[in-house]
């Protein structure tokens, strides 16, 4: 065999890191400009919620770029980080999910239009968001299925019934579009952490690359 032609040895730290390019930190990175964003505007700042969801927010993204950057030495450290971004997002929607639900505001379901709208325009910032929550407010609500809907005003519990011709309130597209993100970052890391398990099960972790690094280094003439 030719040196052109030799196959170069495993690495014992491989390329690690990179976490800018994963969709997965783009998007949690989003969700995170998009709720600080959204605390500013509608949650009380003396409240307790407000740092929590912040923060649950900022751990879905610390969390990602930190198991990237661990992956080169511990692929167990890289998985473990990761689900706890994954956990992180999951605490963030249920807090998004209380706001509507404790103001009487509708939780966007499934086949509702406007969630694959947002997907669909594949925003990059927290102000893409923005504008398109400007243009849904000003919108017929009967687009996405306003029979029987509830509409409350920030800071009231009561609700009135609204027409389809009424549009919704900012804080309710508001918080269904963060929950839309959410969704795209929860199932972007649901799918990065079953490569890495599958990853994991087949070359182990730092132990046993270091155990096939120096018994190719001993073959070496």
């Amino acid at each position: 065999m030719t040196r052109a032609t030799r196959i170069q040895p495993e690495p014992l730290i491989p390329k690690h890191g990179g976490y800018r390019r994963l969709k997965s930190f783009q998007v949690a990175q989003l969700v995170y400009d998009v709720t600080v964003r959204f605390c500013d505007r509608y949650v009380d700042r003396h409240s307790r919620t407000r740092d929590q969801m912040v923060q649950a927010a900022r751990s879905g993204v610390q969390n990602i770029a930190e198991g990237s950057q661990a992956s080169g030495t511990s692929k167990k450290t890289e998985l473990k980080l990761t689900n706890v971004a994954r956990a992180s997002l999951e605490e963030l929607r249920l807090d998004y999910e209380d706001f509507l639900r404790q103001r009487g505001m509708p939780i966007w379901g499934r086949q509702d239009p406007r969630r694959q709208d947002l997907i669909d325009r594949r925003p990059k910032t927290a102000e893409d968001v923005a504008v398109w929550v400007e243009e849904e407010h000003g919108r017929p609500s009967g687009r996405g299925g306003c029979s029987g809907r509830a509409e409350a005003s920030i800071g009231s519990t009561k609700s009135t019934s609204s027409t389809c011709s009424s549009p919704s309130s900012y804080p309710e597209i508001a918080a269904n579009a963060a929950l839309v993100l959410i969704a795209v970052a929860c199932s972007l890391l649901d799918r990065q952490i079953a490569s890495q398990a599958r990853a994991f099960e087949k070359e182990g972790g730092f132990t046993e690359r270091l155990y096939r690094v120096r018994t190719e280094h001993r073959k070496l003439p």
